[in-house]
């Protein structure tokens, strides 16, 4: 059985990955490329073979560290090595060598494009065109009973489940796994991506392309490579025009049976659980987690690093800034919780019913 949050897909498919990835690398050698500089020189021999957050290094990955806030996680880090402040040299675990940089965030970026020079750019579709006039390539693999429209681009390595239907114009990425009796939608694209059965993308639907990260310096906004994917897990529908980006590291990953409306943008890293609800023109910002059955109004939103707790009802318009418990109900900007929002409109009602009327109220000033 699936974890929770996590798609049935995960169990059926030993996925390769979206991008290659060099190395592994001395830790010298990474530190020298992206401008930083070893505490310790004896640590520049210790092997790095990937990057991660510092929640999920090991001791083969690199990792950094600039924020206060995340000094617990930093003190149970296992990674090999931890991209830090000089200010923050000292937090390090004993375990764990310190790189020293002043901009942490920017080095990772630098040492993500290292690791994986092919991220800045998507892995879309390169296909060719067969008899029948389909763009299909012919390292994909279409199942006995999956239906792809003409005009549907099918890319390398894609795999498409029995009974699923690939409309006119959708393209569907390398490598993309598509499980079976799904719909896709016409012109919808699904890039970097692992859907599960029976899930339903309606048209214009768009799957795994970046997600928003720069990291802002001197000379303009420095562009951070997304290597992770977008896990969406069995019965998912998506409305029309919604987006979901790509995970930074992790995966953004959409629980089992959610129901996203129209025009909902749904933000790199987030975690939504299992049947939420979700109306249009809402937005999640990354790194939120949403637990199971979430219902958001429509035009409400997240703010990136909220959890927002099983069973939760955010109302139409409001806007959650901080952590919401199970089962609260919440409306307003900032979000609060809703019989004190309700209060609160009914008490501005009564101070304008009761206010005096001023000269500008009056309709006889000339």
């Amino acid at each position: 059985m699936a974890a929770r949050g996590q798609s049935s897909t995960e169990n059926k498919l030993q996925h390769p990955g979206f991008f290659c990835r060099r190395g592994p690398f001395p830790l010298r050698a990474i530190a020298n490329s992206i401008g930083a500089e070893l505490i310790n020189a004896a640590d520049g021999e210790r092997e790095i073979d990937d990057l991660r957050p510092l929640s999920d290094a090991g001791p083969k990955h690199l990792t950094f560290f600039d924020s206060r806030r995340l000094v617990g996680q930093l003190a149970t880090t296992h990674a090999a090595a931890c991209l830090v402040r000089q200010r923050g040299v000292e937090l390090v675990p004993s375990q764990t060598a310190a790189v020293r940089s002043e901009t942490p965030h920017q080095a990772f970026a630098l040492a993500l494009q290292f690791l994986y020079p092919d991220a800045l750019r998507s892995k879309v579709a390169a296909s060719a065109a067969d008899s029948s006039g389909k763009l299909i390539h012919r390292t994909a693999e279409i199942a006995d009973g999956a239906v792809v429209e003409s005009g549907a681009i099918i890319g390398p390595e894609a795999r498409i489940g029995s009974g699923t239907v690939i409309a006119a114009g959708a393209v569907i990425g390398f490598r993309v796994y598509i499980g079976s009796d799904c719909y896709i939608g016409a012109c919808a694209s699904v890039t970097h991506a692992l859907i599960g059965d029976r899930v339903i993308l309606h048209s214009g639907v768009r799957i795994g392309q970046d997600g928003f990260g720069f990291v802002p310096g001197p000379l303009g906004h420095q562009k951070i490579p997304q290597i992770g994917r977008v896990i969406v897990g069995d019965d998912v529908e998506i409305g029309a025009n919604s987006t979901v980006d790509r995970g930074f590291i992790a995966d953004t990953i959409i629980g089992e049976g959610t129901k996203i409306d129209n025009l909902v943008q749904i933000g790199h890293n987030v975690v939504i659980g299992r049947h939420c609800i979700i109306v249009a023109q809402s937005g999640i910002a990354g790194s939120a987690r949403l637990g199971d059955f979430v219902v958001m109004g429509a035009h409400s939103g997240v703010v990136g690093h909220v959890n927002v707790g099983d069973g939760a009802q955010i109302a139409g318009t409001a806007h959650v800034k901080n952590n919401v418990g199970a089962g609260l109900r919440m409306g307003g900007t900032p979000a609060r919780p809703f019989n004190d929002w309700a209060r609160e409109i009914a008490a501005v009602k009564r101070l304008g019913q009761n206010a005096k009327p001023s000269r500008l109220d009056r309709t006889d000033v000339k």
